[in-house]
């Protein structure tokens, strides 16, 4: 039986997480750009990983948004594609997980 609790705890504290990451990725982004052409290039460059990391964090967000509603809909820990239980294994290491191992 899974502990929905436990993993709803876990995917809110994850979720708070990104939530302030993506903050700061987006504070960061909306910094004035430096006046020294050199440095605009490499804040640039910065600025790509920067986007790279808040679209991550997006999806990551979107997945844990899933998860928490399946928690809701009393259908946490069962794959969403086949109907078989996910195994505790899996929703530790992946909480915010749709699969189990053999449809993902």
């Amino acid at each position: 039986m899974v502990d929905v609790a436990h993993f709803r705890k876990k995917l809110l504290k994850r979720r708070e997480e990104l939530s302030d990451r993506l903050e700061e990725i987006e504070h960061d982004l909306d910094a004035t750009p430096n006046p020294d052409v050199e440095e605009r290039a490499t804040e640039r460059e910065g600025d790509e990983v920067l986007e790279s990391l808040g679209n991550a964090g997006l999806a990551e967000l979107k997945s844990i948004d899933a998860a928490l509603a399946r928690i809701e809909a009393g259908t946490y820990g069962e794959c969403v594609k086949c109907g078989e239980d996910i195994s505790i294994e899996r929703l530790e290491a992946l909480p915010a997980t749709p699969f189990c191992r053999n449809c993902a």
